[in-house]
């Protein structure tokens, strides 16, 4: 029977290996958003084999909802593993984050024995680093004229440093007390953040900060998600200053582009009408298409 335990920076190492094996590019599939974001919905880890699985507990019925394991080997072997387990608390399987390729194998494994839905506030937004980095060409044309708004500010990038820490972590702050008291999704993200700061360098993190006058009023963390994708975690920026989350976004994508990656993953929208149109207006070059399956009992 599988043995589900919180993540530590101590299981780096072998998730990291587990990850690079599938060379998954969504988002879901990265140990510092793993670690960062466990307390969201009570996930836990587990290792079978050359698998790493994650699980979230914290569902209303209390139904384990499994991401698509990440690894090499048996994957049938691993899916019967994860069913045994649900099974035995009295609920299906349940596996979220499904790709349409997993799903064809789903499909033509297990035919006729689970339902598949799709979960469109779950797919990520892809784009070409290039485009995110020049903005260039017609369909730009009003994000560039927003930054050359913005330029009058004299704002300052630079690469996201310790010594940035405690400026970040006070805009972080701010935005959260802009939240909805109580709000557990806020919470969790505060937890987020104050891990990716906490371990930084351990986790292979890379940022950017702006700066007005000496005063941070944007950063964003985000690491490597697999051989050709960065994936964005976080952005945090002071909303009163218009332009501040476009500049940040320009500055950090060439800083990535520079690095030598394809594609940023910007994430999900969460089925939030507001980030939906934000993330829709840089035109994704594709969407990472993903399915939640529950098997029958």
């Amino acid at each position: 029977m599988l043995e589900f335990r919180t993540i530590t920076l101590q299981d780096r190492p072998w998730i990291t290996q587990a990850l690079r094996l599938s060379d998954y590019p969504g988002c879901e599939y990265s140990f510092a958003n793993n670690m960062a974001w466990r307390r969201l919905s009570d996930s836990k880890i587990a290792a079978f084999e050359d698998f790493y699985i994650c699980c979230a507990f914290g569902s209303e019925d209390g139904t384990p909802c499994f991401c698509y394991p990440a690894g090499e080997g048996d994957h049938r072997a691993v899916i019967e593993e994860m069913r045994r387990f649900s099974e035995a608390l009295g609920h299906p399987l349940v596996i979220w984050n499904v790709s349409p390729e997993r799903l064809a194998w789903l499909e033509q494994t297990y035919s006729g024995q689970f339902t598949a839905h799709e979960n469109r506030e779950s797919w990520d937004y892809v784009y070409f680093a290039e485009d995110l980095a020049t903005l260039s060409g017609r369909k730009y044309h009003q994000k560039r004229n927003f930054l050359h708004r913005f330029a009058a500010y004299g704002a300052i990038y630079t690469p996201l440093t310790e010594r940035d820490f405690d400026d970040c972590i006070t805009l972080a702050a701010q935005t959260y007390n802009d939240r909805l008291e109580g709000d557990h999704s806020g919470i969790a993200e505060q937890f987020a953040i104050d891990t990716f700061f906490r371990h930084f360098d351990a986790l292979g993190l890379h940022g950017g900060v702006l700066r007005i006058d000496g005063r941070v009023i944007a950063f964003t963390i985000g690491e490597p998600l697999n051989s050709d994708t960065f994936c964005v975690h976080i952005e945090k920026a002071d909303a009163s200053i218009p332009g501040a989350f476009a500049a940040i976004n320009q500055s950090f994508s060439a800083h990535i582009r520079d690095l030598g990656y394809t594609y940023i993953n910007r994430e999900e929208d969460m089925g939030l009408e507001g980030l939906r149109k934000a993330k829709e207006s840089y035109h994704p070059c594709k969407m990472l298409e993903k399915r939640m399956v529950r098997f029958t009992l």
